[in-house]
């Protein structure tokens, strides 16, 4: 095989979306303008290298509220908190910032709205996920959670004309829908999200890694192996057609013999990854012949989030 035929197509869009920038710009903004230390619940993101780059700059990561010192100010990641955390919050006098994505959000409005109508409410999403424990506290009595095909053929309903579907918003699209048909099987009636749950960024990046599968034998994935939507990633890509598939936190843990026989490799990387650590993977590959690389674009976005406004009255007082 001659090196003339090694290519690398290179998904777009790909890497931070606008929830995980806010998050991370939200802990970096709070550092700047209080100074350390910052509590971070949870880690902001999911990805390794950014919680530890904000480690470094003093940012304390945190299981719960109830090791951070009281008085002091602590950020809620972009997965989002359940109720009782932001009152366990209030209960201990500490300052908070809520960097929840508005589109996390978005999901606990549904929740809170369907439950106050007395739905019965099937929160398609996987077990312990952080995103999933926040949205089924806003209404634990009337939240039900779907993670299994097992679950989808056994939740029980109260009253099958009020049951809808909810979702966690990193979930793969043909997934979720799988499991929908499944439950719609059991709940003719079952109701739709009045908006689509799955987040724009997480579908982008799907579709865009479908675009390119096909044609891969190999996809690799930048990402972390607690982050969702990265995960999904290289299912897609599976699924999509690509011979093989890895996820990957740093270029050094791309395995030479991945590359054994392989002409052409996608690249593509997570929702919470920053665009540095795909630019090192693209060198590694460059220095064992993997040279050109074709981007693949399947969708420009353009949307930003303003920052929680509990940061903005400081960083514009007069405002």
């Amino acid at each position: 095989m001659s090196d003339t035929t090694k290519r690398v197509l290179l998904a777009k869009p790909r890497g931070y979306c606008a929830g995980v920038d806010r998050a991370v710009v939200t802990v970096e903004k709070a550092l700047d303008t209080y100074g350390p230390p910052v509590y971070v619940r949870k880690e902001i993101v999911h990805n390794r290298h950014v919680v530890e780059t904000l480690r470094e700059r003093g940012a304390i990561f945190v299981d719960s509220t109830d090791e951070v010192p009281e008085g002091a100010l602590v950020v809620f990641s972009a997965h989002g908190v359940s109720p009782e955390v932001h009152t366990k919050a209030a209960d201990r006098g500490l300052r908070t910032i809520d960097a929840t994505c508005p589109l996390v959000t978005k999901v606990h409005m549904e929740a809170k709205r369907f439950a106050r109508d007395d739905y019965d409410i099937l929160l398609i999403g996987h077990e312990g996920h952080e995103e999933v424990e926040g949205t089924a506290g806003e209404a634990p009595e009337h939240i039900q959670l779907v993670d299994t095909a097992e679950d989808a053929a056994k939740v029980q309903v109260r009253d099958p004309s009020k049951v809808i579907w909810l979702s966690q918003t990193t979930l793969s699209v043909d997934e979720t829908m799988e499991r929908v048909d499944q439950l719609r099987a059991r709940f003719p009636m079952l109701s739709d999200p009045p908006s689509d749950d799955i987040c724009y960024a997480t579908q982008n990046r799907q579709v865009a890694v479908k675009a390119m599968a096909a044609e891969c034998d190999l996809v690799i994935v930048v990402g972390s192996q607690n982050s969702s939507n990265s995960k999904r990633l290289v299912e897609v890509a599976l699924q999509a057609g690509a011979r093989a598939s890895y996820l990957v936190d740093f270029a050094h843990e791309i395995a030479e013999e991945w590359l054994d026989g392989v002409t052409t490799v996608g690249v593509t990387s997570g929702a919470s990854v920053p665009d540095n650590l795909v630019m090192d993977v693209l060198a590694f590959l460059a220095e064992r012949g993997w040279e050109s690389v074709e981007e693949i674009t399947t969708a420009n976005e353009k949307i930003a989030f303003a920052l929680p406004r509990e940061l903005r009255k400081d960083l514009n007082p007069t405002k």
